[in-house]
């Protein structure tokens, strides 16, 4: 893998067209909604008060965090179908490890692949053990160095692509 893939985050086609679509309803008619909703709400009148304004006010902060987010995504990622069922370890992966005597099922990648559906907990390729897995097959024991600066082996069970 490249260290252009390795530095984006992976996504799905169906989960970019998700994202991508979510983006431009957020700028058109979200930015428009809002707006109209902070306009009406300063016609009220005093803006210390008014409780309707500083909720809009926060919602449209939230909303324009929620844009820079999805831009930034959507600009530093990966876009592909499902990796190849080989067993070898990569982004869009669901991940069997063992560490710490224990059994541990999650998705490798990036948690807007999955959207709200799931309860799959997802870890990124980018973070140390992300990193440290890519590659990997069923069997193979990798070793990286917590953020605690503990050194952690985890071995791979299985590894097989998200068909979510």
């Amino acid at each position: 893998m490249s260290e252009t893939a390795r530095a984006a985050s992976y996504l799905t086609q169906e989960a970019y067209d998700r994202l991508r679509s979510e983006l431009d309803h957020l700028k058109g008619d979200g930015r428009s909604d809002i707006s109209s909703r902070i306009e009406a709400a300063r016609e009220e009148g005093d803006l210390k008060e008014n409780g309707g304004y500083h909720a809009a006010k926060e919602e449209q902060g939230k909303m324009e965090l929620r844009i820079r987010q999805l831009e930034h995504l959507l600009q530093n990622s990966v876009v592909g179908t499902a990796p190849a069922d080989d067993g070898i370890v990569e982004p869009g992966m669901v991940v069997t490890v063992e560490m710490f005597d224990e059994t541990e099922t999650f998705l490798l990648g990036s948690r807007e692949i999955i959207g709200d559906d799931s309860d799959l907990d997802v870890y990124s390729e980018q973070s140390p053990m992300g990193s440290a897995l890519l590659g990997a097959k069923p069997g193979d024991t990798v070793t990286y160095d917590a953020p605690n600066g503990r050194s952690v082996s985890v071995k791979v069970i299985e590894a097989t692509p998200y068909r979510g």
